[in-house]
């Protein structure tokens, strides 16, 4: 274990069912918008928003954005007809989106334990319905813990994709939220989730501190921790996406925070088959898939462009190879063909891309994740 590791603490204790209590507290009374939020964790700039997304975002009913306090885009690619979970949907922004993507044959559930936010989710779902044209609800919403997904009746390998949208660093117990991810997963799905990070441990009077808890920061886990969760449950190593830093709005709260620093992060894990064979080899993308017909940024190390081969690391091969994206390959093992591209440097820690980020010219920056649409 390195430095970084904690031990979370578990759900069913005293201090977790509080936990519990003050998030759905600060949720389900006291924040009212976005507006409300101390910090920018949910208005962490993503990256570009793709027009379909842009689209089906616009179609989300008002009130149900302006209730969303996401930090970052939880959208994969390859998504049409796959049955997905929303973690902690909230007001149900993400979900609504995601099920006019996923299409008619496509199912999307969403869950919170926070009352009031699925009453606002579950009011729109016949709105949508017509919204979407589709002849029948393909979306649902239940109330549970995430930590306890049997707890609120989902099935054991039920799901192609598992989102989560800045909500695991408000449990208590981040290794029952993957652990029952990991369960509901088929083999060869996805967990995709933007979430808060910190550069090192948390210590404890941080975490007793029930509005930098709910604004996401002092539950947030040490981003090494992920990779040893990730490897115990049986994950494949997390793939970085995306990182951008974050920052506090309220002074009183950055002298409390101190030289603790923070980061918004979308990493993606893949449950895959225990046989599945490490093989560094080269790829060819097809082209095709809604919205990146000719190019497609898996994550922060690998961008695919339609044609061109790429070489890929033992990892990434056997994602690529065993998951949903297989069709959309073409597979060499590199013994078979020659690359003269130099081995990559693969970006794990998400401080430093972040930093890598923050020093390139800034363009235009109305790609917030965050906002009464979510996007313009």
């Amino acid at each position: 274990m390195s430095q970084c590791c904690s031990s979370p603490t578990s759900s069913c204790d005293s201090q977790g069912l509080q936990i519990h209590d003050d998030v759905k507290e600060y949720y389900g009374k006291y924040l009212k918008s976005s507006k409300d939020l101390k910090t920018n964790a949910c208005v962490t700039p993503s990256k570009p928003i793709p027009k379909h997304i842009r689209e089906a975002l616009n179609e989300v009913h008002e009130e149900v954005s302006s209730r969303y306090y996401g930090c970052g885009l939880v959208v994969p690619e390859c998504l049409e007809n796959c049955r997905i979970l929303d973690l902690g949907s909230g007001s149900g922004r993400d979900c609504y989106m995601l099920s006019k993507l996923v299409g008619q044959k496509g199912y999307v559930t969403g869950l919170d334990m926070t009352d009031e936010q699925v009453q606002v989710s579950r009011k729109y779902i016949d709105y949508h319905t017509k919204k979407f044209g589709y002849q029948q609800p393909n979306i649902n919403f239940v109330s549970g813990y995430i930590e306890d997904l049997k707890g609120a009746g989902l099935e054991d390998q039920s799901n192609d994709i598992i989102i989560s949208n800045c909500v695991v660093n408000l449990s208590p117990d981040k290794k029952a939220v993957l652990r029952e991810a990991y369960r509901l997963l088929k083999h060869g799905g996805e967990l995709y989730f933007s979430d808060v990070y910190s550069d090192k441990p948390i210590p404890n009077q941080l975490r007793q501190n029930k509005v930098l808890w709910g604004e996401c920061i002092s539950g947030a886990l040490c981003w090494e921790d992920l990779y040893h969760t990730a490897e115990e449950i049986g994950f494949s190593p997390p793939r970085l996406v995306t990182s951008s830093f974050i920052t506090v709005n309220n002074k009183e709260l950055e002298e409390i925070i101190g030289d603790y620093k923070f980061v918004s992060a979308t990493f993606r894990l893949f449950k895959l088959p225990k046989d599945s064979v490490k093989e560094k080899g080269l790829v060819i993308y097809n082209g095709g898939i809604t919205g990146y017909e000719t190019e497609m940024q898996f994550d922060a190390n690998f961008t695919f462009k339609e044609g061109e081969v790429e070489e890929v690391d033992e990892e990434l091969w056997r994602i690529l190879k065993k998951s949903r994206f297989s069709d959309e390959f073409l597979f060499q093992p590199s013994g078979k063909a020659t690359s003269c591209q130099k081995k990559k440097e693969i970006i794990r820690n998400p401080f430093q891309l972040a930093n890598d980020r923050q020093n390139l010219p800034q363009g235009p920056t109305n790609n917030s994740c965050c906002g009464p649409k979510g996007c313009c």
